[in-house]
């Protein structure tokens, strides 16, 4: 892995992110480590060497060698990156400079282009391939029941998906992120479904919730998130994250949307034997006339 950077830029992946990519190339210490740090991402990495050791089974010096195979000086220099990120987690739109700010005009047009295409970039060069293709496979098997899902902003990605998917395949359908809507839709929840959550800064309790439920009772998770990883994580098999950071007060979904059509496109690929005949039924009630 490369040296780690405190202030990455957009273009950066998080800490998490190059975790997740670089897993297969761990001994098995440093994946205990990192399964931990991950489960509880950044949290767990902030305890004291020997508590971090003891809850990952592993000892105090595997602790060290792994956080020296990510890149840090030491410990100290891992526990401020991770806090940097944590403070990254929770920045609101009223905590980033305001437009109004000397030398922060209101971005143009191209620069604001220029960081959008920055991280799609960075979205695309951070996903594992296999990664991906775990994602495609998983929403492409027919037995399967999939729920999307997603909060105040995202949750219009998740209708997005949910609306390509419903011509493609069978059983398919989307869930209000609000605990009040969902709870009655986990009596049906089991190992046959997958939830597709779309969370990212700053993380939605319900959403969580809503997806923390669904893992217990069975279900597999697949969340499409930011670099510094929603809560969701925990419990998700699968994890697509995306970089979100621009110009404005207000974060990017154009990796998000990049993402949801990049499945969409494969999972429809896939699929093609059956849903090409579903895509030509819809012409064909689209045409009728009334």
């Amino acid at each position: 892995m490369g040296k780690s950077r405190s202030n990455s830029p957009a273009d950066q992946p998080s800490l998490a992110e190059r975790i997740r990519h670089e897993m297969d190339a761990f001994t098995p210490s440093e994946k205990r480590a990192a399964h931990l740090l991950l489960s509880h991402y950044p949290f767990a990495g902030l305890d004291t060497v020997a508590e971090f050791a003891a809850r990952a089974g592993i000892s105090a010096p595997s602790v060290l060698r792994f956080v020296t195979r990510l890149g840090f000086g030491g410990f100290p220099d891992f526990q401020k990156h991770l806090r940097e990120e944590l403070e990254a987690q929770l920045l609101s739109p009223l905590a980033k400079a305001s437009p109004s700010d000397k030398g922060q005009g209101a971005p143009a047009l191209s620069s604001f282009a220029d960081a959008v295409i920055g991280n799609l970039r960075a979205t695309v060069e951070n996903i594992a391939p296999a990664e991906f293709d775990a994602v495609v496979t998983l929403l492409s098997d027919s037995r399967r029941h999939i729920h999307f899902t997603g909060g105040r902003f995202t949750g219009a990605l998740a209708r997005y998906a949910e609306s390509h998917f419903r011509i493609v395949r069978s059983h398919v359908d989307y869930i209000e992120g609000q605990s009040a809507l969902w709870r009655d839709r986990m009596i049906e929840i089991g190992r046959r479904d997958v939830i597709v959550a779309f969370d990212i800064r700053r993380y939605q309790e319900d959403v969580i919730a809503l997806c923390e439920t669904a893992a217990k009772q069975g279900a597999t998770v697949v969340l499409l998130t930011d670099p510094w990883l929603s809560p969701i994580a925990r419990v998700a098999r699968h994890v697509l994250p995306a970089h979100v950071v621009a110009p404005s007060n207000w974060d990017s979904s154009a990796g998000l949307l990049l993402l949801t059509e990049a499945v969409v496109a494969a999972v429809t690929k896939r699929l093609w034997e059956t849903a090409k005949p579903r895509m030509e039924a819809v012409e064909r009630l689209r045409n009728e006339k009334a």
